[in-house]
């Protein structure tokens, strides 16, 4: 099972060095130097972080064999994942990775089903994309006052939604 843990941004000075968005609350430990990360690129599918560090508050990266700015620049936009035991689970109890939550039934507080989670979508907050039963989809902001509860092992998400917002679907 593959997770997403960031993505690769742009270059940082002219050796190689790389920022890196984060999509992770482990980075000490998904992106420890020795660490394999799987990618989206196929002209390069694999990189392994040889050192990280901190910068102003944001992770650079620099990776075995990239050792100047073009290539770091080829890799920019690049999706990292790691592979994880699909029985992992993350240490913080109110954080899930996307296959956790992908399938789950979406419920109103009464427990009226609204739709399955179809997808997780992230950028600058992350979405659940939630397929209705009468077809469509729609995006749900992944926040605790929208979704005050995830039941894994119940199979459900919990949205008290203001009225409508399910109506604002993609489809």
């Amino acid at each position: 099972m593959q997770v997403v843990v960031g993505r690769i941004g742009r270059p940082h000075g002219v050796r190689g060095d790389v920022n890196v968005e984060l999509r992770t609350d482990e980075p000490e430990r998904r992106f420890a130097p020795g660490t394999s990360l799987i990618t989206d690129n196929q002209r390069q599918p694999m990189v392994t972080v040889e050192a990280m560090r901190w910068h102003s508050g944001r992770l650079i990266l620099h990776f075995e064999g990239v050792t100047d700015r073009s290539l770091v620049e080829e890799l920019r936009g690049v999706v990292l994942s790691v592979e994880v035991d699909p029985d992992e689970r993350p240490a913080d109890p109110d954080e899930f990775y996307d296959h956790q939550l992908v399938g789950l039934a979406v419920v109103d507080p009464a427990g009226a089903v609204l739709g399955t989670v179809s997808e997780v979508v992230h950028g600058a907050q992350d979405l659940l994309l939630v397929r209705r039963p009468q077809g469509g989809e729609a995006m749900v902001p992944f926040v605790a006052p929208l979704v005050p509860e995830v039941d894994v092992s119940a199979g459900r998400v919990v949205v008290d939604l203001p009225d409508g917002l399910l109506d604002l679907g993609t489809g």
